[in-house]
């Protein structure tokens, strides 16, 4: 956890359901920030291990977990994942008060952001889509960019809380409008990171100290954050940490589907996609997305 610090902002009753990489964290930042906070994962050891380190509490169900929760954060796998944790019988909107809003920190459909949206409206609810960047790193330091989609109502109501583990949360439109950006986000990224890959391979076979070269050009128009820390250690060929294949071919998917629906036109990121299915072919699925590179070796 880092030593960063924290805007006052009044204390609420908050649960965080999923502590995989991201929501272990998150939820961490919230309890610093002041927030009583109750935790749910779909293993429970995963949640001791929280309350471990946190204090607080866990629930043995998403619904137990929202009880009385002004807000109710989500950061789990897919749709089915995040249908499950806020529909079943034991799910959160079973457990919610009336009023209360449910953010969903999940890279998921812009589909099922408004789903869980109309079903929270039935119910006396808020939903909030709210997908991040900034990865593992930016959880960790309580740096993430939030992406949201919704009522504005509700999105004032969760904007202070959620800074406690970000450093933007931006309203950007209607339920949806958060999925839709954090595809953007991906596009960007996939497009970058192969150019990125191409760039570092090229240089290689040329006979360049890429070391070098990046300090050169990092500090010009080709720079970005995918060079600064990514390019170094693309170099090293280590790929053992950030965001997996995995996840980004997900994500992938999540934004061929939503252009096939739209009209919109994606040649780069669908061979892009194709390249990272090339990577899990070999193996790779856990590595990071700048594992591109390894293609072109």
């Amino acid at each position: 956890m880092s030593n960063r610090t924290y805007e006052p902002t009044a204390a609420r009753r908050v649960a965080f359901l999923g502590l995989g990489v991201m929501g272990h964290p998150m939820a961490g930042h919230l309890v610093r920030a002041g927030h009583s906070v109750t935790v749910y994962n779909r293993t429970p050891a995963k949640s001791q291990a929280w309350v471990a380190e946190y204090g607080h509490a866990f629930a043995a169900t998403p619904k137990l977990a929202a009880v009385d929760a002004d807000i109710v954060f989500a950061c789990v796998g897919n749709d089915d994942d995040l249908r499950s944790v806020v529909l079943s019988d034991d799910g959160a909107y079973t457990g919610m008060k009336a009023g209360a809003v449910f953010v969903d920190h999940t890279t998921a459909s812009a589909e099922v952001a408004r789903e869980l949206s109309a079903a929270a409206q039935a119910r006396g609810l808020h939903f909030i889509d709210a997908p991040v960047s900034g990865g593992n790193l930016g959880a960790i330091n309580g740096s993430l960019t939030v992406m949201c989609g919704g009522d504005k109502a509700a999105f004032d109501a969760m904007h202070p809380v959620a800074m406690a583990f970000a450093k933007a949360v931006t309203l950007l439109g209607a339920s949806g409008a958060g999925q839709l950006a954090k595809m953007v986000n991906q596009v960007a990224i996939a497009g970058l990171v192969q150019g990125l890959a191409e760039a570092i391979a090229f240089g290689e076979k040329a006979g360049l100290d890429m070391k070098a070269v990046l300090g050169v050009i990092g500090k010009g128009a080709a720079q970005s954050w995918q060079m600064d820390n990514r390019g170094p250690t693309m170099l090293e060929d280590r790929f053992d940490f950030g965001f997996a294949v995995d996840w980004m071919r997900k994500d992938l998917g999540l934004v061929l589907d939503e252009g096939k629906r739209n009209g919109a036109r994606l040649p780069v990121t669908a061979l892009v996609d194709q390249f990272y299915a090339d990577i899990q072919a070999a193996g790779g699925n856990r590595l990071d997305t700048s594992s591109l590179v390894k293609r072109l070796r």
